[in-house]
């Protein structure tokens, strides 16, 4: 196990060089003079020659880009802001708890309400209750984040006066974010729950276990939930994942502080090394989860856990 862990970490090495680079290229092709920007209009040509030479962006494309790399990799440095000078790994950091905090309280409610409503609709396929969970789950995934944020501020902020519309120091601040973002989610692992738990449930080892007088609350939970966990979790980590990067519309719509307001706020403001900073961070974090949920399988089935003993 050791050993695949090893290897899934530097498997990670190409991922990251290759956003890395398509994000610098990117960048580096965008029209705009970030020295201009920075300095404002009424800079002299000296004060801007001298913020191109001390920023390096005097020199060509690929030296620009490996003192980038050399510096992440050896020093940890990913560059300062333009605007606010700090480090821009201080800068991620201190956004990315807001960031978590809500990513983590979607897919909490997402995975406590979509496993349980899944199995409910593979159990009762067909069923009036199986119909009106499909037929949300088609309106959840329909529905775009920023018009949806916009009802809920409506509904329950302006009209209700329930919850704040901005902010994110209480619990009820963290409401309508969280319903928001977590509607997808929910509804996609409500699907794929559903569909795993129909493919296991008709297998032969089910009707066994029920032949052998198990109870349905055993066949369902341990049994055939244990066998369908795998493209569950699959789903699940790549949902958390797509919300540690897809929260930019939520945290722009409610005023978060979280690492997607910050890269939107650097995009305005061409601040070029956030926004370089905060696509690696989001490359890393994403290749973490997929890294945690390939670890979970050979938890779950032990069929994968004895090819690396």
């Amino acid at each position: 196990m050791l050993k695949y862990i090893v290897k899934r970490i530097f498997s990670l090495i190409p991922v990251l060089l290759g956003v890395a680079f398509i994000v610098f290229t990117l960048l580096y092709l965008t029209p705009g003079d970030p020295a201009r920007i920075v300095l404002g209009e009424q800079a002299t040509e000296e004060a801007l020659a001298e913020f191109r030479e001390k920023e390096g962006l005097n020199d060509p494309f690929l030296v620009q880009f490996g003192n980038y790399v050399w510096k992440a990799v050896t020093k940890g440095d990913i560059g300062r802001s333009y605007m606010t000078r700090r480090s821009v790994a201080n800068e991620i950091m201190s956004a990315f708890p807001s960031t978590l905090k809500l990513a983590l309280s979607c897919v909490i409610a997402a995975v406590l309400l979509g496993i349980p409503i899944g199995i409910l609709s593979a159990i009762r396929q067909n069923t009036l209750f199986d119909n009106i969970t499909r037929f949300l789950a088609i309106v959840g995934l329909s529905m775009p984040v920023f018009w949806q944020g916009v009802l809920l501020i409506l509904l329950f902020s302006v009209k209700l006066r329930w919850f704040p519309a901005s902010g994110f120091d209480t619990w009820a601040t963290l409401v309508l974010p969280t319903l928001t973002l977590a509607c997808n989610p929910l509804a996609v692992i409500t699907r794929m729950t559903r569909s795993s738990m129909l493919e296991v449930v008709r297998q032969d080892y089910i009707r066994t276990a029920r032949a052998k007088g198990q109870t349905e609350q055993i066949v369902i939970w341990r049994h055939a939930l244990g066998n369908a966990l795998i493209p569950i979790v699959t789903v699940i980590g790549l949902q958390f994942g797509s919300l540690l990067a897809g929260a930019v519309l939520t945290e722009s719509i409610f005023s978060i502080p979280g690492v997607g307001r910050l890269m939107v706020d650097a995009i305005k403001m061409r601040d070029y090394p956030v926004v370089q900073g905060g696509v690696l961070f989001i490359a890393v974090a994403f290749s973490f989860v997929n890294l945690m949920v390939d670890l979970l399988y050979a938890w779950i089935d032990p069929r994968i856990r004895a090819q690396y003993r």
